[in-house]
């Protein structure tokens, strides 16, 4: 209780927090975009509901309701205010893809007035709650002036996969000195280039699509949306694409390769936190490849590696992650092939907190939606219950608390004492676990968790009751106190195990088949099964074994419930049916 109770402080969270149905939240209607303008297809929208449900579990949020309403919406509704952030990332597409750059330049359009430098970090912002999965630019103070000379302090724009591109080669690049190619950066935007031409020493030399160099050279990425027109369009053989934030106020755009690894063939993501000793000074997300991903990874490092050999400054010496259409980094692969099946996405240091870290994690975890969404609306929406309906609850809780203590009083004497403090305790436990889960887990009180709160007061008292009626048993066999402590505790325990591993595999197994109330029930249950347990092993039976040395106890008062005297007559007192029988005999 006293470590619960210094978590919860610790944790600034000393109340439980309320679901949906008790203190209202946020609610968003998300609308499926098509090619065609028509009714998105039932198979994807079953698709993404099911991938929106994995990822408001991933993110630790209870009692969030996600469900398909009409012909292409999905309503997202998850509990407390100002759930933005959450809902954003819940429909965020995430189509993650892994491409060879083949050109780089600065962001700016080669035709044409340089955009405004106040536009550069106004495209998408990540955590900012409109869904679009960006990250705030760690260096939006510094944007360029309006001229077409990038900023001399400008740096490579190699910073991702600098710690976890594991096994079997080290890190291939990255912001630790050791890790730094000996040749110049190839992702280098040297100071007084033209806005919008390739980096010296580099052409394009195997874009095949005119086109898309066109679009490339008009392409700016200071102003507006950084999403390229087709650029997460995994069909395209090349594709135009922005850098995802700046860095020391400057945007690199890039012409990339056909895809090369698909988020699909990611098996998991977890989010790492900072290694300064393997040269990785802020959070990054690790990603392992599924069989097929890992081999296509360790063919494009191949190639990605021999170029770096054949000429450090080549761009095809890099292989650009790109997240929803725009590009996270853009590594160089300059220490030979990577085929260990793993990677990891991170920036510059400070630029991935642990926050983003874990969001971008959850998402791409789950896969990608399969199809695009835009927010209809966001409003925050008030309890569906109410105060009302949370203090009957609470009232009802109350009551059959009041009955228990009362039947054991009556029944148990002195020995209902044990009873009534063994509950205070389980509720007091249960309260700090809820409150301690609220803050740790995004864990939310709502009505059927308060209904399973309240049944496992007689789960509670059951086990209390199996111990007593083992120990009145060894007195009315003419056992002494203290040794029949023991002996029923032996007897009794096994019993009491069995049958709280019952209840909480009943529990188990309902909370993962049903969904929504049902399974908030069978949480509450399993998790107060779990802390009978912890209440009988370590405060009912050792406070028994307390009480038993006492006079009032130890030597059976009448009012203890453990008066020998009265419990073996009351043992052979025959009963009415008995008198009966034996009289008609």
């Amino acid at each position: 209780m006293v470590v619960l109770a210094g978590v919860a402080v610790w944790q600034g969270q000393t109340t439980p927090k309320l679901g949906l149905d008790l203190a209202g939240g946020t609610t968003v209607t998300l609308t499926a975009e098509t090619a065609d303008g028509g009714d998105p297809p039932a198979e994807q929208m079953d698709q993404a509901v099911k991938i929106m449900t994995q990822r408001v579990n991933g993110l630790g949020v209870s009692d969030a309701e996600v469900t398909e309403q009409g012909s292409g919406n999905i309503v997202v509704n998850v509990p407390g205010a100002g759930q933005s952030r959450v809902v954003g990332l819940i429909g965020t597409t995430a189509k993650l893809q892994f491409r060879q750059v083949f050109a780089l330049a600065d962001g700016r359009p080669s035709t044409g007035a340089a955009a405004s430098p106040s536009a550069g970090p106004g495209g998408r912002d990540k955590g900012n709650g409109n869904g679009d999965g960006a990250k705030p630019s760690p260096s939006s103070s510094a944007a360029p002036s309006g001229s077409a000379t990038p900023s001399a302090s400008s740096t490579p724009r190699g910073r991702a996969l600098s710690g976890a591109l594991t096994a079997p080669t080290p890190n291939p690049s990255g912001p630790a000195p050791s890790a730094a190619p000996s040749g110049p950066p190839p992702a280098s935007l040297p100071a007084g280039l033209p806005s919008g031409q390739p980096v010296p020493g580099q052409n394009y030399a195997g874009v095949t699509d005119k086109a898309v160099i066109k679009q490339f050279e008009a392409l700016d990425c200071y102003a507006g949306d950084r999403r390229a027109e087709g650029s997460g369009d995994p069909g395209r053989k090349f594709v135009a694409a922005c850098d995802q934030d700046e860095e020391n106020g400057q945007v690199a755009k890039y012409i990339l390769g056909p895809v090369r690894v698909l988020g699909e063939s990611v098996d998991d993501a977890a989010a790492m936190p900072p290694n300064a000793q393997q040269g990785q000074p802020s959070w990054s997300v690790s990603l392992e490849f599924d069989g097929t991903g890992a081999r296509q990874f360790g063919e494009v490092t191949t190639e990605a590696s021999a170029a770096y050999q054949q000429s450090p400054t080549s761009p095809r010496a890099q292989v650009a992650i790109v997240l929803d259409g725009q590009v996270v980094s853009a590594p160089s692969i300059n220490k030979g092939a990577i085929t260990g099946g793993t990677a990891s996405i991170d920036g510059p240091p400070g630029s991935f907190d642990q926050q983003y870290a874990t969001d971008l994690a959850n998402v791409l975890k789950y896969g990608a939606l399969p199809l695009e969404f835009t927010q209809s609306s966001i409003d925050e929406v008030s309890s569906t219950l109410g105060s009302d309906q949370l203090t009957g609850g609470l009232i009802a809780g109350a009551i059959g608390l009041g009955l228990v203590v009362l039947y054991c009083m009556f029944y148990y004497r002195g020995l209902g004492l044990v009873a009534v403090s063994s509950l205070l305790v389980a509720s007091a436990v249960t309260y700090l676990a809820v409150v301690v889960l609220g803050e740790g887990m995004g864990f939310r009180l709502s009505l059927p968790h308060v209904i399973g709160l309240i049944v496992s007061i007689g789960i509670t008292a059951d086990s209390f009751i199996v111990y007593f009626e083992r120990l009145r048993d060894e007195l009315r066999a003419g056992r002494k106190l203290r040794p029949s402590v023991e002996t029923a505790w032996k007897r009794a325990r096994r019993t009491i195990l069995v049958a709280d591993a019952v209840t909480f595999l009943a529990a188990l197994v309902l909370y993962f088949l049903a969904v929504g109330g049902v399974a908030g029930f069978a949480f509450a249950m399993g998790l107060t099964t779990l802390i009978d347990v912890i209440v009988v092993f370590f405060f009912t039976k050792p406070l028994i074994a307390l009480l038993s040395n006492t006079r009032f106890y130890g030597r059976g008062h009448p009012l203890s419930g453990l008066d020998p005297k009265r419990l073996q007559r009351a043992a052979r007192k025959p009963s009415a049916t008995a008198r009966k029988t034996s009289q008609e005999a």
